[in-house]
């Protein structure tokens, strides 16, 4: 019986893999085996990247926060702390960018919880 090769899948397979790699630089973009390895780093990295940019936006936001609350005298936990206790539910996204676009609002809420 005659030895079977499916190959339209394999070539469908690797030009899945070369389209995900375009734009890469030098043989990444078009050599097989090196594309392949390029691509499976690429999606670990995104897929690794996609929990970490929540991790570095909030600590975006807390570092704008502190550097808002700290203009009225208050910490960054003062500041969350006393915003608990006036039953204040704002979230830091929306505090972050009260601190940084719109002052005179921030400063009413820091007064409010004063």
């Amino acid at each position: 019986m005659p030895r079977s090769v499916n190959s339209v899948a394999k070539r469908a397979r690797r030009k899945k893999v070369l389209k995900q790699a375009k734009g890469f630089f030098g043989r990444r973009k078009n050599v097989w085996t090196v594309a392949k390895n390029a691509v499976d780093k690429a999606m670990l990295y995104s897929y690794r990247d996609r929990r970490n940019k929540k991790r570095s936006f909030r600590a975006l936001w807390i570092t704008r926060i502190n550097a808002g609350a700290r203009t009225y005298g208050l910490s960054y936990s003062q500041f969350m702390g006393k915003l608990k206790a006036n039953d204040i539910e704002l979230n830091r996204k929306v505090l972050a960018d009260l601190a940084m676009n719109n002052p005179e609002a921030f400063k009413a809420v820091v007064e409010k919880i004063k």
